[in-house]
Parts: structure tokens; sequence; C-alpha cells
């Protein structure tokens, strides 16, 4: 069993969040800069500037400590604590100015995830889980609904009409017989879990950068985050994700994309 996060990580870990929601504030109504990656993904000077501020930051205060970032190449990953950084998640929607964008932050402790952080900074909405604190969005702990059943549930099958298109077999079964279908292909969906207005949330295709603190942030307000073969996230995880408020929605839903 991992042991608590310091209360110094969790404060540090608010402190890079508030450097890079005010870059994001202060940037947010100019175009950004765009560039097309390799993979055909979008990364703008934004992305590029929040995550080398985010390193130097990490570098001053903790220098043995390692970091994996989206933009710029790891360091240090054999270090016994690692920063994971996605320094704009929802890139596309930043360039859109749609505000479904924010700043993810994780912390792996002997590669275990045992803190997440995820800051949408127009709103000023912050969820943070660590071991032993629970999940918080400011200062107010939230906790994941009770719900046990799929067919009362509140379901996002995330990315189902963009990035999960060879996965559509399997989740049509979960946007069928349940309430209602929550439709964002937003991190912002796994905050809403969190604090329990959203029930289960599956999809694919998220790299480390992506999963690694919103399985942090569902777990510690009482979720069970896994892959769509029933294991717990690591470091090297396949980029599947099934979170669900409770351990009994979990098992129906992963039945169900199991076939």
């Amino acid at each position: 069993m991992p042991e608590p996060v310091a209360p110094d990580l969790v404060a540090f870990a608010h402190h890079l969040a508030d450097i890079a929601a005010d870059m994001l504030r202060e940037r947010a109504a100019r175009p950004p800069s765009v560039e097309i990656k390799s993979d055909g993904s979008p990364v703008t000077d934004t992305d590029k500037a929040i995550e080398a501020a985010i390193r130097a930051e990490i570098a001053r205060a903790y220098p043995a400590h390692g970091i994996h970032g989206e933009e710029f190449p790891p360091d240090r990953l054999d270090a016994e604590y690692v920063w994971v950084i996605d320094p704009v998640d929802g890139t596309k929607e930043w360039v859109q100015g749609l505000p479904l964008f924010g700043f993810l932050l994780a912390l792996l402790h002997h590669g275990d995830i045992v803190l997440g952080l995820a800051e949408q900074p127009l709103l000023r909405h912050r969820w943070l889980g660590a071991e032993g604190h629970g999940t918080t969005r400011g200062t107010h702990q939230v906790h994941t609904t009770t719900r046990q059943s799929l067919d009362t549930a509140i379901v996002s099958t995330m990315g189902y009409d963009t990035f999960c298109r060879d996965r559509h077999d399997q989740l049509i079964r979960l946007r069928v017989n349940h309430r209602n279908t929550v439709t964002a292909d937003s991190f912002y969906v796994f905050g809403l879990l969190a604090e329990g207005r959203v029930d289960l949330i599956a999809s694919d295709k998220f790299a480390l950068h992506d999963y690694a603190a919103l399985d942090a942030i569902v777990r510690h307000a009482g979720g069970t985050v896994t892959d769509w073969d029933g294991n717990r996230l690591t470091r090297s995880s396949d980029g599947t994700i099934l979170a669900a408020a409770t351990p009994q929605l979990h098992a129906e839903a992963l039945a169900i994309l199991k076939g």
C-alpha cells in the first residue's frame, strides 16, 4: 500500500498548478502559435512554455526527482519520485478557444501513481487527489456517487466520436440502457466523476500524461479505475481507461466491454 504523500509535495503540486494556470489565463485571449507533431496532433508555444517552466521549477526545488512530460524528453525516470506533466490537456480545444482545456500533473512514487491534479484555469476549478489526502476541489473534499447499476448511471464514452472510432462496437454497449450520456471529450469529465456528477467513463488511447492525474483524482474520491482488462493503471498501461463511481458499477461496465 503506498504511503501518504508528504504535505510539502502536495503544496508543491499546488504551486506548480498556480504557475501553469497563471500562464494559461494570461495567454488565453490571444491566438497561439501552432505546429503539427509527427503523430498529427497539434502543439502550441503555450504547451512548450508551460512545460519548460514547470520542469525548471521541479529542477530547482527537487533536483533528484524525475520528469515525464508530453513535449520534451523524459529525465531521470528511474528516480524515486517522478512528476508527470501535461501542460495543456486538450490542445485542440485550446487552439479553438473552447474552455475544455486544462493543466494535468501527477506524481509517481516507485512507479505508483500517488498524486494527481487537474486544473481548468478559466473557471479556476482544481481537483487534487493524493494518497492519504482524499480528493478535493478547491478546499472541499469530494466523493463519487454510490451508483451501482448501469441502467441508472450517467455515462461518458469519452472520445467515441473522435479518437475511439475503432472501439465503437464495445463502447456502443455502454451508450444504451442508462440514464444519460456525457459527450465532452475533456479531462473535466473526470473531475465531475470525482465529485459525483458523472458515474462512469470509458475511453482509449490515453498516454501516461493523460491518465495519471485523472486516475489519482477519481480513486481518492472513492472511485475505481482500471484498464479494460481490469488492471490498475501503471506507467506502462495500454491506454484504455475505465473509471467508475463504485466497484459494482465498474464490474458491470467491465463485463460489457469484454463482451
